[in-house]
């Protein structure tokens, strides 16, 4: 009984090891990119909670604020084919409602906004529509 026992946990250890490997490489590879996905981040927030991120989407219901300090903020949803994540940044807004556009920034799968709490939103230090890279590089 003991035999089968500990070739059952070796054999669990194994896989845990090949599911830990499999798991950073598919990290590794969207680093390397430089892009993630919507729908990956989506699916594993805590692997990318607090964690500078870069993905594209379209702007869909964007907003203009002020925030508390009295600088210019805006906020829009970021879609993609298969999830949606809040965008938020300061500064004047420089893109238009159903652009695509390219976000880089820091990922949070929860935050604390008085009372509420806002799920997977991005603090975004770089927002560009696709349309204005360099042509070069677009597609």
């Amino acid at each position: 009984m003991r035999t089968w026992t500990r070739r059952f946990s070796q054999a669990n250890l194994f896989m845990l090891i090949l599911l830990m490997f499999t798991l950073q490489a598919r990290v590794d590879l969207a680093r390397a990119t430089g892009m993630q996905d919507i729908t990956e981040i989506l699916a594993h927030p805590e692997q990318y909670d607090r964690q500078a991120v870069m993905i594209t989407g379209k702007v869909a219901n964007l907003q203009i604020a002020t925030n508390r300090q009295g600088q210019p903020a805006y906020g829009f949803l970021l879609t993609g084919d298969k999830g949606t994540v809040k965008v938020v940044a300061l500064g004047k807004v420089e893109v238009h409602e159903g652009d695509q556009v390219i976000v880089e920034g820091i990922f949070n799968r929860l935050r604390q906004a008085g009372r509420a709490i806002v799920f997977n939103e991005i603090k975004a230090n770089f927002i560009q529509p696709i349309e204005r890279l360099n042509p070069d590089l677009v597609g």
